[in-house]
């Protein structure tokens, strides 16, 4: 038997080399990964629910992933029908773009919600204004689903503000929005419920490389985690060879003044100090005061080096909160009731931070105000802008 390869086995042999390359991106996305990324997207997507339910005032639910591995023309063919995309591009802690994908009539009941309605509409053509509100909530969920990131990889992730706009999986050119150029997309589609107007879904799409950034990240820092705790427990295990002192057999001179046994400590002072015949000094303690008018009006030794840095002086009238469908209503002759009352004191912000009190008064022509109270430096945290 010769030991000379045919050419139909060179040919199988070069044909598999090859369809394996090929692929490769839709291939090696092992179901270890499918779970790891599947559950990332699970606790974001939860927090994510939690913000668009405040924003709302609809109970909101978004769970149950679905991972797969599609390449574009598989989407565009499972997917004909125009959708809403919103992009979503990390630039700290990760860098990568995923597509946050929702079906147009869903994005119409949100955005009414938004507006103050009651989400019950019919067949809307979306506008600019829906994209723009679409993209506020998108931003709001994605950037809590950043903070569970941030939580779950120990370090900061922040996004850039998410772009909306439609998307048609069937005509459009999806390799323009993910820089890798990448074939294949990782899809995570959940099960989206808000209150009984909508039961649908949300599907996020992302590129092989981002969703296997995202694993090694999340696996990275497990590993971590398992050998901090493998050294603390090292750091804590008491050797075999070291016995325990024995406290019953020790003198009491040979006692460590570092035990907290403090009883024992001042006792054994006072003892020795009688034994010597000397005097114990006793006085009372002398606590620092922590509002201390003394310090008041001294100024820092540096303060002429700043002296002449401008500073913004604002006075706030009041303030009030406002639906979008609200402020729509704006015209002339609109009263805008705010929350101060009639004769309250106005804050006196500098450059935003609130440092005092004041009143109203009339200079000629002109408004001015009248400092009426200075706020205690340390009191100031507990208002804020």
């Amino acid at each position: 038997m010769s030991d000379m390869l045919s050419q139909e086995e060179i040919d199988a042999l070069l044909g598999g080399s090859d369809t394996s390359n090929k692929s490769n991106n839709t291939v090696d996305f092992t179901m270890e990964e499918k779970d790891a990324i599947g559950e990332i997207g699970n606790i974001s997507m939860g927090t994510a629910a939690t913000t668009l339910s405040t924003l709302l005032g609809q109970k909101v639910t978004i769970t149950t992933p679905r991972v797969q591995v599609l390449t574009i023309e598989e989407l565009s063919k499972k997917y004909p029908l125009p959708y809403v995309a919103v992009d979503v591009k990390y630039k700290e802690g990760l860098e990568g773009t995923n597509l946050l994908i929702l079906k147009e009539d869903d994005v119409s009941i949100i955005t009414d919600l938004m507006m103050g309605g009651n989400g019950e509409v019919g067949a809307v053509e979306l506008t600019e204004l829906h994209l723009s509100a679409i993209g506020e909530a998108m931003n709001q969920m994605v950037g809590s689903s950043a903070t569970s990131l941030s939580e779950i990889f120990s370090k900061k992730i922040d996004i850039s503000p998410p772009d909306a706009f439609l998307l048609n999986l069937a005509t459009d050119n999806l390799l323009e929005l993910f820089k890798d150029n990448s074939q294949s997309l990782v899809q995570i589609s959940f099960r989206m419920v808000i209150g009984e107007l909508i039961d649908s879904e949300i599907m996020q799409l992302m590129p092989i490389n981002f969703a296997k950034e995202i694993i090694g990240g999340l696996f990275d820092n497990m590993a971590k985690g398992q050998e901090d705790k493998t050294v603390n427990d090292r750091n804590n295990t008491v050797p075999s060879n070291v016995k325990p002192a024995q406290k019953d057999t020790m003198h009491p001179r040979e006692m460590s003044y570092d035990t907290p046994n403090y009883d024992h400590r001042a006792n054994f002072s006072n003892e020795a100090a009688a034994t010597r015949n000397e005097p114990v000094n006793i006085r009372p303690v002398q606590f620092q005061a922590f509002d201390d008018d003394s310090v008041k009006g001294v100024m820092p030794e540096n303060i002429s080096l700043i002296q002449d840095v401008p500073l913004k002086i604002t006075v706030e009238l009041g303030r009030t909160v406002k639906k979008i469908s609200e402020i729509l209503e704006f015209g002339p002759g609109t009263i805008i009731e705010l929350d101060k009352l009639v004769g309250e004191p106005l804050d006196i912000l500098v450059n935003g931070q609130y440092v005092a009190n004041g009143e109203v008064v009339v200079i000629d022509e002109n408004y001015g105000i009248r400092v009426t109270d200075i706020v205690n430096p340390a009191k100031r945290l507990s208002k804020t802008y």
